[in-house]
């Protein structure tokens, strides 16, 4: 028997994927650039789509567990922090690229950061 997802969850599930989606979509535009920033901007993209990728995926699991351990949601609970962080200081660099893709992907990832830190213990547990 799995358990009812929090409707907060589900959003910042959502968000994750979304920002997770935009970050692989990006790549490109970085890549033309073949600078050394646009290169190293690259490489923080990819990791930030594999932590957005892997924070959905931890919340999904953790929200499939009829009875998750309090272990456990802690443990989703950081990653979710994990990911906040990652989104923040890949949106930093975004916006240094002075581009308006990038900022509009700053701005999502800023999104995703702060859909993240909501997450907390009651947040991710359904009544």
């Amino acid at each position: 028997m799995t358990r009812q997802m929090t409707t907060e969850m589900q959003q910042c599930i959502d968000m994750c994927h979304k920002c997770h989606d935009m970050c692989e979509r990006m790549l490109s535009h970085c890549m033309e650039k073949r600078s050394d920033e646009a290169m190293q901007m690259s490489m923080v993209m990819i990791s930030c789509a594999d932590m957005c990728r892997m924070c959905a995926d931890m919340m999904m699991r953790c929200s499939s567990m009829a009875k998750a351990s309090a272990d456990m949601v802690q443990m989703c609970v950081r990653m979710c922090g994990m990911c906040a962080d990652m989104c923040d200081m890949t949106a930093e660099m975004c916006r240094r690229m002075e581009s308006r893709e990038m900022a509009e992907l700053a701005d999502m990832m800023n999104q995703c950061a702060s859909m993240c830190r909501q997450m907390s213990p009651q947040a991710m547990q359904s009544a």
